[in-house]
């Protein structure tokens, strides 16, 4: 039986009676129900919704079984400047759509009073899933989802699912580009190789170009513009959650998770000039937060036009719901939230205790599943990094910037290296955390890659339409002496070098790691770093090239990582025990050491564990910034000796290469 102090499930439900369809509007004077063929192209009849005083509209069709094609017009007032934007001719989107039959495209119609937009929209699919999301009674009738298969400390690898597969000459032509590509077995032995612990798919839910694009004959190949939370976009998962179920179990078998990048900050109905596809139709007042006093003015803490109202309970409401979706239909390990801070964001600005953080945290389907936040948005106030509550973890741009800095050439920085190596305990412990919740990156989708930071000092995305405009300027970047593609052999040579290097940093720091797909083969976008609009050779991952070096350096740095317990440990580096900072003539290093700008050299010696040996042991890390071989003499214990795991880092006669990061295991 129903809990009778919850509210009915909203979206469409099929049961023993029919179809439910229920969908929340305070404000609409009434809402239709439109039944559409199963082409979703000819409209069968509408029919109105009883609205009860929950603010919910509900109707249940005896005749519209799973399959059953629908939308919604809703009535009332049209007064944008008094939030209200009802116009019945607007053929809007169920927030809780599950699957869509068709991907959105924008049109100028879609923002035009009065003309109906029924061939333009996609419809909602009625589905035949049995989970009641939202219900607390779902979790007791339903097997409770598995173990999660990600956790802190391994390696996470961001992947754009079209880009990745599309290219890929393996994967069947009817798969490349979608979900299902990832369970190929040639897709697997790559990410099994490197070392994956989990898979993060940019977003897979369904998403509009925003509206400068199409004129320019660009499409969005990100996804972070989405109409339908909980909908699958079909160009990407074609095969609807089933799909995406099935590429899920396939990783989980080979010991891989997956993660999904949400979107919950705004959505791609964008500003007062933006289209009406769903919550702008049926109550924009409560979907979207608005300026005090003025509702007519979206507020844009997003920089997309507008900001989901996150306090909201609605809303609260819907975002649980789709994270419970995705975990008891697909069995989704973890997710990260895009701009992170508005989920913990209201009308006075951002707080860790949010209600809706608060929910997450606490609810039985989603309190074992991972958690990322990106944490800032461009709000006032919105810059939150280290201040989300545990067990989120957090993109660390901060540490992303410094050790990029370091291979740079900028000084002093070696204090600020070994701070992003320990943990950045200077950032996660103020609210007295012992553990660092940091992901470590050095490239992420919204950038350079990470070949293109050694190859450019400035951006180039001319091919976006906005002269160059669009996209971060100081990049903390460097070209090694030629701007963009060459074919010098030298300075080729340097770059690899450099790429190595940063691999290697990157895999030495404490926290959980994560790598852009393709980044440890040396893909490039040719200087591009907002490519957010290039779905095209630019983005797409062109396998035949990859640096098999560079993949082979990837894959010996995360058999590292694997066999020394020390890398999965999330206590912050204190020196108490637990590691030494030395100088490579193996003394420790000092406070003159430490603040010496010339200093470009250091050894991280940890105490840990050899999972291949089976006992305990220490591991040294040595990092060499500068241009020319140094000499390393790392302190030696009676009957012991030190053993290089990484022959690329050796400059021969107990030298370290230039710009290089060795790994010695102690030898007894």
């Amino acid at each position: 039986m129903p809990n009778p102090h919850y509210p009915p499930p909203l979206g469409a439900t099929h049961g023993n009676q029919g179809t439910s369809f229920a969908v929340w509007s305070t404000s609409a004077s009434g809402i239709e129900l439109c039944l559409f063929d199963e082409t979703g192209t000819t409209e069968l009849r509408r029919q109105p919704m009883q609205r009860g005083e929950d603010g919910v509209h509900s109707l249940t069709v005896t005749d519209a079984p799973p399959g059953t094609r629908y939308g919604f017009r809703a009535w009332g007032t049209y007064a944008p400047d008094e939030g209200l934007w009802f116009d019945p001719a607007k053929l809007l989107v169920d927030p809780y759509a599950r699957e869509l039959d068709r991907p959105f495209r924008h049109d100028p119609r879609l923002s035009v009073l009065g003309d109906d937009t029924a061939d333009l929209v996609p419809k909602a699919i009625v589905t035949s899933y049995s989970e009641r999301v939202g219900h607390p009674e779902s979790v007791e009738q339903l097997e409770h989802p598995s173990a999660p298969r990600f956790r802190p400390g391994g390696l996470i690898y961001e992947i754009a699912v079209r880009a990745f597969t599309r290219l890929h000459p393996d994967v069947p032509e009817h798969q490349r580009g979608t979900v299902a590509a990832l369970a190929h077995p040639a897709i697997i032995a790559h990410l099994k190789r490197i070392g994956v612990s989990a898979v993060e798919l940019m977003p897979i839910t369904a998403w509009i170009d925003e509206r400068h694009l199409p004129p320019l004959g660009l499409s969005n190949s990100w996804g972070y513009n989405p109409i339908a939370l909980m909908a699958l976009d079909p160009r990407l998962v074609p095969g609807g959650v089933a799909e995406l179920r099935d590429t899920v179990a396939a990783l989980h078998a080979e010991g891989i998770g997956t993660i999904l990048d949400l979107v919950f900050n705004h959505s791609g109905e964008s500003d007062r000039l933006g289209a009406t596809l769903s919550m702008r139709g049926l109550d924009n007042l409560t979907y979207y937060r608005h300026a005090a006093g003025r509702p007519g003015d979206l507020i844009n803490d997003t920089g997309c036009g507008n900001t989901i109202a996150c306090d909201h309970p609605v809303v609260r409401r819907l975002i649980l719901d789709s994270l419970r979706h995705f975990v008891l239909a697909a069995g989704i390990d973890g997710f990260r939230f895009d701009l992170g801070s508005i989920l913990g964001r209201d009308e006075n600005g951002f707080s860790r205790d949010a209600a809706l953080l608060a929910e997450m945290r606490a609810d039985p389907v989603l309190k074992d599943r991972g958690l990322i936040a990106e944490p800032w948005d461009i709000g006032p106030g919105g810059y939150q990094l280290g201040n989300f509550p545990e067990p989120f973890l957090e993109w660390n741009d901060r540490s992303r910037d410094d050790l990029r800095r370091a291979f740079r050439g900028d000084r002093p920085i070696i204090g600020a290296l070994a701070t992003a190596l320990a943990g950045s305990s200077d950032i996660f412990s103020r609210h007295g955390g012992a553990h660092t919740r940091s992901v470590n990156f050095i490239a992420a989708h919204d950038g350079f890659t990470l070949m293109d930071l050694v190859s450019h000092a400035f951006k180039h995305n001319e091919a976006n339409g906005e002269d160059n405009r669009d996209g971060h300027n100081d990049n903390h970047s460097w070209n090694n002496g030629v701007e963009g593609a060459t074919d010098d052999p030298v300075i080729l040579a340097r770059r690899r070098v450099d790429v190595m290097a940063l691999l290697s940093t990157l895999f030495a720091t404490r926290g959980t790691i994560m790598l852009t797909a393709g980044d440890e083969g040396g893909r490039s976008q040719h200087g591009n770093n907002n490519a957010y609009c290039q779905d095209n050779a630019i983005t797409w991952l062109d396998w035949t090239t990859l640096d098999e070096e560079l993949v082979a350096h990837t894959a010996a740095l995360s058999a590292i990582r694997a066999r020394f317990d020390v890398f999965a440990n999330t206590a912050f580096l204190t020196g108490d025990g637990d590691v030494e900072w030395l100088r490579l003539d193996g003394q420790p290093m000092t406070v003159a050491d430490w603040e010496d700008a010339a200093t470009d050299t250091l050894a991280m010696v940890l105490e840990t564990g050899d999972a291949v040996q089976n006992r305990a042991t220490r591991l040294a890390v040595v990092f060499n910034l500068g241009h020319v071989p140094r000499p390393v003499h790392l302190p030696e214990r009676p009957g012991a000796g030190w053993q290089s795991l990484l022959p690329v880092a050796d400059a021969g006669n107990g030298m370290i290469a230039a710009r290089a990061i060795g790994f010695y295991v102690e030898i007894m």
